[in-house]
């Protein structure tokens, strides 16, 4: 099994005809993800390596079978190609944008909660169930080890670097979740790992965090009560100036509050051991899932 999404899911791709959509659009399609159709209004009737592109996505649900989209779209408009994406059905929707308006951003969460869709991101590299879907940005061969590793990050370019040093250690993944990092998010680390809990194919958890916030801390708190699998965590930020964003609007240290210190103290008092430095991640994960 896997979390999210599966070999089954049919993907929309909002934005398609862009630069950016249609590159990854292929890439998806490579990895083997049933991207069935694309969006791109003003352009019905084309189609990008024959997918067949539509001006709205309600022309396309009324001729596709759609599970999950992503948006390859410019940020001012992401809030209206969320709720079109919603307002027809769609129960998974990736938000690659960053720099989507705090407000544009809060609306969609509580559009998307209150029709039952799950919002991954916005900023988000996406997510992936390795060797059956990808729905993001992330590179293919990194993720291309099927496994029973279950991944939640708030940082893309650490999952990639902490994926492959799991592949080259032999220890595939079965979904990785991009949290995103902005401030408002869909996803966050709880979500993840109830689901990773209830799925049978995820034997250990890797939690990949970051300064800023308190999503790390209300993590540890869900882990005490909720998780009986083996977690181990790996957090970025340890060398960063108080006050100073460190990449993601999210990654900011606000009066004593969201520090690295204080986030690995409350994961390792319910028993997850946090990794200095991303290689020894499947070194930990070898040593106590034995």
């Amino acid at each position: 099994m896997a979390i999210y999404i599966n070999k089954d899911t049919n993907v929309l791709v909002q934005g398609i005809t862009g630069n950016q959509g249609s590159f990854h659009t292929k890439q998806m399609v490579a990895y083997g993800t049933k991207v069935v159709a694309g969006v791109s209004p003003g352009k019905g009737g084309q189609n990008v390596d024959g997918i067949p592109v539509y001006d709205s996505v309600a022309a396309a649900v009324e001729k596709h079978q759609i599970d999950a989209s992503i948006l390859f779209v410019p940020a001012a408009f992401a809030k209206d190609g969320a709720y079109e994406a919603i307002n027809a059905g769609i129960k998974v929707l990736v938000l690659l944008p960053e720099h989507i308006p705090l407000h544009d951003a809060m609306a969609i969460m509580e559009f998307a909660k209150a029709h039952g869709t799950t919002i991954v991101g916005p900023n988000t590299f996406g997510l992936v169930s390795a060797g059956q879907c990808k729905i993001g940005i992330m590179p293919n061969h990194v993720f291309a080890l099927q496994g029973d590793i279950g991944v939640v990050a708030r940082s893309g370019t650490l999952s990639y670097e902490i994926v492959g040093n799991l592949t080259s250690a032999g220890m595939g993944t079965s979904t990785v979740v991009g949290l995103g990092g902005d401030r408002v998010v869909g996803l966050n680390f709880i979500d993840a790992l109830e689901q990773f809990q209830k799925d049978p194919q995820t034997k250990a958890i890797v939690l990949v965090g970051e300064i800023g916030g308190t999503a790390e801390e209300d993590a540890a708190e869900y882990i005490k009560a909720n998780v009986t699998k083996p977690v181990v965590a790996y957090l970025a930020g340890k060398s960063a100036p108080v006050g100073k964003t460190m990449g993601h609007a999210g990654a900011i240290i606000e009066r004593g509050m969201g520090t690295y210190e204080g986030k690995v103290k409350a994961l390792n008092a319910v028993g997850v051991e946090v990794a200095e430095l991303s290689f020894q991640v499947p070194e930990i994960l070898k040593k106590i899932m034995k």
